[in-house]
């Protein structure tokens, strides 16, 4: 991939992508309410990757990539996928545009980074070594780790999925993605520092047996908040994926529970709805 400095056409047919979907991108992303705890599940599944996700305020969306032919392609299946819906192509270079536009930042005014998870579906290794090549021409948006000090972007890229270049990221000493950790990395008697995994992400349904109907029961409450309050501590952010999506009371109560935890990302599909909850 050539230097960002050989890249003016391809940004600014981003841009021009991006004011198409997005009319009047930095104004709109004036009159948008960034909302820090939304987090777009299977974005790319929507009907505008990204862009719909931002149009609705949210600082964080997933893709799922494929490693085909040297190309990270997004899909969430293999038979879903295309030549032309690639990371780059879908977020890498709509994000910049919109970085440019807004003056440093993914929102106008909104000075915190906007995170990238990136779960990468097959060929964990590889996968990464090609989405680190691909990331360093991005690297001015990005934050950034170098021999351990973080630099925070506009965007942060956290690495989920097949994470088996763990220790490949932790070799690098410059790394501009992070590292999706799980209950286990919480638990460890000697845990990784936030500057490598500032994300603990977990399987809802396997921690807690509650789904929204009835009353949260003291212990699992008790646990979500033991959870939340030692990664707070670390300086570490939590998310819980497979929670109920389907649009109803159970779901509000769950969503209630986790905001009043703290949990720092609630997970759904249904951009429209977790907006207007949260603006409740």
């Amino acid at each position: 991939m050539a230097p960002l400095s050989r890249r003016t056409a391809v940004v600014a047919l981003a841009a021009a992508a991006t004011s198409a979907a997005l009319p009047g991108t930095a104004v709109a992303a004036h009159r948008v309410r960034p909302l820090p705890l939304a987090h777009a599940h299977n974005d790319y599944l929507h009907k505008r990757p990204l862009h719909d996700a931002l149009a609705h305020g949210f600082t964080s969306v997933e893709a799922d990539i494929f490693l085909i032919d040297g190309e990270l392609l997004v899909a969430h299946e293999p038979a879903e996928l295309d030549p032309s819906r690639t990371l780059r192509s879908l977020y890498l270079d709509p994000l910049l545009a919109r970085v440019r536009a807004n003056h440093g930042s993914v929102y106008a005014g909104y000075h915190r980074p906007v995170q990238l998870l990136i779960d990468i579906k097959a060929d964990g290794v590889a996968a990464y070594q090609e989405l680190h090549r691909q990331l360093r021409p991005y690297r001015r948006m990005l934050s950034t780790v170098t021999a351990g000090h973080v630099r925070l972007g506009a965007v942060t890229p956290v690495i989920s999925g097949d994470r088996a270049a763990r220790g490949a990221m932790e070799a690098q000493p410059v790394r501009h993605a992070f590292y999706d950790g799980r209950l286990d990395d919480l638990a460890a008697q000697n845990p990784a520092p936030a500057s490598f995994i500032p994300l603990i992400s977990s399987n809802w349904t396997q921690s807690f047996g509650w789904r929204g109907e009835g009353p949260f029961p003291a212990a699992e409450r008790a646990r979500l908040a033991s959870i939340v309050g030692t990664a707070h501590a670390r300086g570490q952010r939590v998310r819980f994926w497979a929670t109920p999506d389907q649009p109803g009371s159970a779901r509000d109560a769950l969503w209630s529970e986790l905001r009043a935890a703290g949990v720092d990302h609630i997970n759904t599909d249904d951009l429209a709805g977790l907006r207007d909850f949260l603006n409740r």
